[in-house]
């Protein structure tokens, strides 16, 4: 458990950090012309957007990994059940996957759909 927080943790630094210079020109602009209220909410919006792909890609990875252990364990106590199985597992891992889609959505309404932003301009 502690392995898998210390990943969590470095990848939500790495996508801060990679995603830090995607804004480093608007905030540089901003900050020229003295509007530092900007600066701050797009800093705090690359933070927050990481933090949500973050959290969200880690788990619906960790609940797919989960329903597939399930599924192999009930395929191994009853084989003839392997087709009901599988079938219920490929909706189940499709449901699972469009979280990580909403993660994405919302992470990317945080960068560039930003109301805060057109509020303090």
């Amino acid at each position: 458990m502690k392995k898998k927080l210390v990943y969590a943790a470095f990848s939500t630094l790495a996508m801060t950090f990679v995603s830090l210079p995607a804004m480093a020109a608007e905030a540089a602009a901003s900050a020229a012309s003295g509007d530092y209220a900007k600066v701050v909410v797009v800093a705090v919006s690359i933070f927050s957007a990481a933090l949500v792909m973050a959290v969200g890609t880690l788990l619906t990875a960790h609940g797919q990994g989960r329903a597939l252990t399930e599924a192999m364990n009930a395929v191994g106590r009853n084989p003839e059940a392997q087709g009901k199985i599988l079938t219920t597992l490929m909706v189940g891992l499709a449901m699972i996957e469009s979280l990580a889609i909403y993660a994405l959505v919302v992470a990317l309404v945080i960068i560039y759909a930003n109301p805060l932003i057109k509020l303090i301009s």
